[in-house]
């Protein structure tokens, strides 16, 4: 995740380079808290490639995990 711009949105960059503005839906948003540099899954809107929706953010020793198995290469 890059940055947060308020009201539930927040600016990510995908694996693939493109960066969108996501939304963290409400469910999501009372149970879980996201800060700038967390890793995070993200769908795109199948009609606006340029907007997403995060489904999941993972925890530091999740992270270190998948950065061990090799899964995430270009994470912080």
């Amino acid at each position: 995740m890059e940055n947060l711009l308020g009201s539930n949105r927040i600016r990510v960059r995908g694996i693939d380079g493109v960066t969108r503005m996501a939304r963290i839906p409400g469910k999501m948003k009372k149970r879980i808290w996201i800060k700038e540099g967390d890793v995070v899954i993200i769908v795109p809107w199948e009609f606006q490639d340029d907007k997403a929706d995060v489904v999941w953010r993972y925890t530091g020793p999740q992270v270190d995990y998948l950065q061990r198995k090799g899964f995430l290469k270009g994470a912080p």
